[in-house]
């Protein structure tokens, strides 16, 4: 059971290809991020030259050929709308060619299962974190199977606060690896701490960094930003893995791959004798991977998809998908 896996929802052009839980290849091009961040029909642009490159490098890393294919997945939402729009295209073209089915997946749940995949855990509570997400996740039975949400951001995401902060800070690129590396040897400044029961807001929190830019130095300002975001997602996720009583906490996303917040997570989990696991690098940024085995788990599942279902949403939420594997 081969699937090939297509992500396209921001800056990342990914394809990944999976093989009955196996993964075959996870290869990908991303849009050159400057200080001024991105710029939708330019990354679009970009995800279009890249598409059959990326595709043709994904196929022979994996030693197949593209009729060696059973079924295609795709990002769906949500992201970009003209990121997206190419992913969708590329997936419909390959499958209309092959005559094979196709799977709109959903970019949360797919950073959520990928983590689920590898970290081999049963039941895991989810902290997703990501450019423009940030929730706290886990399956319910009722009144279907799927991820409800237990606390979310009521803004925006931890990923675009970062992001922001590095813009007014001039670093680039203009992302939160940006901002850890400033932050290293920085004081703690005092700050808004924004939680609401499982739930956060960063806005105020970013105001307030890039205010004190011209005040303080900006090391201290990136460590004192970073500790406290971070801070803010370890209690709300705490909270949640208390309400739950689960005994499994997972983070992904491209947030998950700094260091710092990793090691909160750790440190709280152990607290409270539950298992803490976070993936490389590899998959927790945007990868094709990730899409290809959710795709496959809803062809091995029986999943019913539509034709008026393959479409890209925006604003795709992941409690809003029913889980059939």
């Amino acid at each position: 059971m081969v699937t090939l896996g297509i992500e396209s929802s921001a800056h990342t052009f990914g394809v990944g290809i999976v093989d009955n839980g196996k993964f075959l290849s996870n290869k990908k091009d991303m849009y050159a991020i400057s200080d001024k961040g991105m710029i939708p029909r330019k990354v679009a642009d970009h995800h279009s030259d890249a598409s059959y490159a990326v595709i043709e490098d994904s196929l022979t890393y994996a030693g197949i050929s593209l009729h060696d294919i059973d079924s295609i997945g795709y990002t769906k939402g949500p992201g970009i709308g003209p990121c997206l729009r190419v992913g969708e295209l590329a997936a419909k073209t390959l499958a209309n060619k092959l005559h094979i089915p196709i799977y709109p997946v959903n970019h949360a749940i797919a950073h959520i299962e990928v983590t689920k995949h590898l970290s081999r855990f049963k039941d895991p509570l989810a902290l997703y974190v990501s450019g423009g997400n940030s929730q706290i996740l886990g399956v319910v039975a009722s009144p279907f199977k799927h991820y409800t949400v237990y606390g979310e951001t009521f803004d925006i995401g931890v990923g675009n606060m970062l992001d922001n902060f590095a813009r007014a800070a001039n670093l680039n690129p203009a992302w939160g690896s940006s901002v850890a590396k400033l932050a290293e040897g920085g004081k703690y400044i005092s700050m808004p701490y924004n939680v609401k029961g499982m739930d956060f807001t960063f806005t105020g929190l970013l105001t307030n960094a890039v205010k004190m830019l011209d005040k303080e130095s900006s090391k201290d300002v990136a460590f004192s930003l970073q500790e406290t975001a971070f801070s803010m997602l370890s209690e709300a996720t705490e909270r949640a893995l208390m309400l739950t009583s689960k005994k499994e906490l997972t983070v992904c996303g491209g947030v998950a791959q700094s260091a710092r917040l990793a090691a909160m997570l750790k440190g709280m989990t152990h607290m409270h004798k539950a298992k803490f696991y976070v993936a490389s690098n590899e998959y927790n940024a945007d990868n094709g991977a990730m899409i290809a085995l959710v795709a496959e788990k809803m062809h091995m599942s029986g999943a019913k998809i539509k034709d008026k279902d393959c479409n890209v949403q925006q604003r795709y939420r992941a409690d809003t998908v029913r889980i059939t594997w």
